[in-house]
């Protein structure tokens, strides 16, 4: 059986990547690998093992082409309200606060943040299948 494990996305600014991800998710620095070219750094918090991934380019300054078929990160939490409050304290803009509904009943309760290099994160309540 396979089992997830990570999911990578490049960014330009390590530093700012990493404050944004601490700040927003709680995720810190796992581990950290630098090559010729290019730094891997693996981010995780202790709700579970699986992993994000950020690839540091050496010497790229042009922001990365996200194109269309990008959609987005998702982290589950356990107070939707607190979380956008904390988020919007920290001066990280989410997005306001949705429903989803399905044959009258609720299928989540979501919104979406931005990081620094413009990937999509959905904060979602846990309920349902969102665990």
């Amino acid at each position: 059986m396979a089992k997830a494990i990570h999911t990578m996305i490049r960014v330009l600014d390590e530093a700012r990547s990493l404050t944004f991800y601490e700040t927003a998710f709680g995720l810190k620095v796992a581990d950290r690998f630098v090559f010729d070219g290019f730094t891997l750094v693996y981010l995780r918090n202790a709700e579970a093992d699986f992993e994000l991934e950020l690839t540091i380019n050496h010497g790229r300054s042009e922001p990365y082409a996200l194109g269309d078929g990008y959609g987005h990160l998702a982290f589950a939490v356990d107070n939707l309200d607190a979380e956008h409050s904390r988020l919007t304290a920290a001066g990280l803009a989410p997005q306001p606060i949705k429903e989803l509904t399905r044959d009258g009943a609720r299928l989540a309760r979501f919104f979406f943040v931005t990081d620094p290099d413009g990937y999509k994160i959905e904060v979602l309540e846990r309920h349902g299948r969102y665990r």
